[in-house]
């Protein structure tokens, strides 16, 4: 190991938030597993790093599956030994539909991602760092905005994001005894792939679209980079990082 000698793992680390999450872990010295469904897209990845590409390791996976997840932990053993950090972040979402038009393959192709992929990966995560020596680790969990407010027409992505908060707070107390922290992040109009659809307008609450303000992902990364550094008798237990214009607080 080189670095700092911690160890982080990163799901959906082939674009957007997860990307510059892992580069920015990658330049503070740690070493990073980043693991997508794309192995393109993570090797362009580790190619942005640089030198610090030298420290990561790229697994592709797809976290909706309990094999492919067990052999990306198996992967990050056998290379790394341990893991200190895991930012849970892969997720997916459908177009804005409104509840009642919602279909079943809506529903379960969203939340096979977002929280059956979450709890896999977490859960994975829970048992390596519980059984390793020294003891211990961190789990950071993405929430988002919709963890707390939804958008019109996002049943599925709301729902799974408020199901995310209480797994978080559920992981944080189970894991107590065996010094893992958990936390989760809650992020609003990060500029990335994903958001790119709100330079023509996002559906409100009143029935009209508008463009909405965003922020540059680097906020997302620095973020989580303060939780992951924080000693291990703190923990970050909600931290939402967002826009400072986008329509959140008040009456919308």
């Amino acid at each position: 190991m080189s670095g700092n000698g911690k160890i982080a793992l990163i799901t959906g680390a082939g674009s957007g938030v997860g990307r510059d999450a892992a580069l920015t872990l990658a330049a503070a010295g740690w070493s990073v597993a980043i693991a997508g469904r794309r192995a393109d897209a993570l090797a362009e990845t580790i190619g942005l790093a640089g030198a610090a590409g030298a420290r990561m390791l790229a697994v592709p996976t797809d976290v909706t599956q309990p094999a492919s997840v067990d052999a990306l932990f198996a992967a990050i053993k056998a290379k790394f030994g341990r893991l200190d950090v895991v930012f849970n972040n892969a997720g997916g979402n459908v177009p804005s539909t409104n509840f009642g038009d919602f279909t079943w393959e809506q529903w379960t192709s969203v939340v096979a991602v977002n929280l059956n992929g979450c709890f896999l990966v977490a859960n994975a995560a829970f048992r390596m760092m519980r059984d390793q020596s020294p003891q211990g680790g961190r789990i950071i969990n993405n929430g988002s905005i919709s963890a707390h407010t939804p958008r019109p027409g996002s049943a599925a992505y709301t729902s799974t994001k408020h199901a995310i908060t209480g797994l978080t707070k559920a992981i944080a107390l189970d894991g107590r005894n065996f010094d893992i922290a958990c936390g989760q992040i809650d992020i609003g109009n990060a500029a990335t792939p994903m958001t790119a659809r709100m330079a023509k307008g996002v559906p409100q609450p009143d029935g009209t679209s508008r463009v909405e303000p965003t922020m540059d992902v680097s906020a997302v990364g620095k973020t989580i980079l303060y939780m992951s550094e924080l000693p291990a008798d703190a923990n970050a237990l909600f931290v939402t990082v967002m826009a400072t214009k986008m329509p959140f607080v008040g009456r919308g």
